[in-house]
């Protein structure tokens, strides 16, 4: 349960993290910074492997760098999105 709670937090972090470096705010607030770095983070090891440093069961710098992926492609859809309308 405690390693549950770490990546949650961990993942949160992750995801700020990634919006304050692309500059643009994740839907969803916290939750969708949880959501965008746990699964930047499976996008992160899946195309660069485990490396760095690794704090609540996340290789910290491919999970950074995959979480900054997701939110930079969430931006360019929104972006359509809205542009379509």
């Amino acid at each position: 349960m405690l390693s549950f709670i770490w990546s949650l937090i961990v993942g949160g972090i992750l995801g700020w993290l990634a919006s304050l470096i692309v500059g643009k705010d994740v839907p969803g607030g916290i939750i969708g910074n949880i959501i965008a770095g746990i699964i930047g983070a499976w996008i992160g090891s899946s195309l660069l492997g485990s490396f760095g440093p690794v704090i609540g069961g996340f290789a910290i710098i491919p999970a950074l760098i995959g979480a900054i992926i997701l939110i930079f492609i969430i931006s360019l859809i929104i972006k359509g999105t809205s542009k379509a309308t």
